[in-house]
């Protein structure tokens, strides 16, 4: 199933949360969800959802409006606010009441409670739940009717490591059973490992839609280390062929904008010997400040700096 959105718009007032988006969230894969703080991704998950009405354009999943789905917790399964549960009511019971409302044999609580670990408290009240184990539970209620479809909001948020790598591989497992993930996330270091393809939004337009390779690519911090005692010689010889390089150490050079293998070439016809050259990849996350940098509504200074 494919989470389409077709020129999505939200409008408050004077300000526009999300403004003209289309995406075609397909199945078979992770797709991780990021943006600044205030960027429009909560907007646009709960249009998704039927949450939030659009001012202009669509959201649909598998051809439908969330709100014209029959059972919709069979179709989709999303975790957005973890804690939105009735303090004094258990897990057992609060999921047990989600399988009625959607037709959903009660087999499918146990089953859930033992796939997020909740099996041993299964009768305790939510309201005593520490924000883990909410943060389970609220997995639990996504999974809960089997769905094609799965959205989650910050889903690591108050998971301890242990956690963090079980919701990883959860993702990744669903994912490889055909369902498609969106997920929203601030972790760049989990994105990086978790995420197939990403959405990138800022003051709610797309600045990316591409595979996470793609995004980590295209970052300008991407670079080329190379170490030579002809570095001069070298040098003179990328920037005649105008690449950007600069010296970072008496036999070393750094090198932007280039193949590789265009270097070792370059290298070869002029005769210069190498000792080292090396591809350094730019993470998610120096790739994903680069892009957002202009999109960053609530900026601080770096500490020790002043405006």
């Amino acid at each position: 199933m494919t989470i389409t959105v077709t020129g999505l718009t939200k409008r408050y007032g004077a300000t526009t949360a999300v403004h003209d988006i289309s995406l075609r969230i397909a199945p078979g894969r992770v797709t991780g969800f990021l943006g600044p703080n205030g960027s429009g991704k909560s907007t646009t998950i709960r249009m998704i959802l039927g949450l939030d009405r659009p001012t202009a354009g669509s959201a649909l999943v598998n051809g439908k409006p969330y709100a014209e789905l029959k059972n919709p917790l069979r179709t989709v399964g999303a975790l957005l606010d973890a804690r939105a549960v009735h303090p004094g009511r258990s897990a057992r019971n609060h999921l047990r009441a989600m399988a009625r409302s959607n037709g959903i044999p009660e087999r499918r609580v146990g089953e859930v409670l033992e796939t997020v670990g909740l099996r041993d408290v299964a009768r305790k009240r939510a309201g005593g739940f520490s924000l883990g184990m909410s943060q389970r539970l609220g997995i639990a209620e996504a999974l809960l009717g089997d769905p094609e479809v799965l959205i989650f909001d910050e889903p690591v948020n108050g998971l301890d490591p242990d956690g963090v790598r079980w919701i990883r591989q959860l993702m990744r497992a669903l994912a490889a059973e055909g369902r498609t993930v969106f997920v929203s996330s601030h972790l760049m270091s989990e994105m990086q490992q978790t995420a197939d393809h990403l959405v990138v939004i800022g003051k709610g337009r797309i600045i990316r839609d591409a595979p996470i390779a793609e995004v980590i690519a295209g970052s300008s911090t991407t670079a080329i280390r190379v170490r030579t005692p002809d570095a001069e010689a070298l040098r003179h010889q990328l920037a005649a062929a105008t690449i950007a390089v600069s010296h970072t150490g008496p036999d070393e050079l750094t090198v932007t904008g280039a193949q590789i293998e265009r270097i070792g070439d370059i290298a070869y016809e002029a005769g210069v010997r190498l000792h080292e050259l090396s591809r350094r990849d730019a993470s998610l996350e120096e790739a994903y400040l680069e892009l957002t940098a202009p999109s960053v509504e609530y900026a601080a200074p770096a500490p020790g700096e002043s405006r």
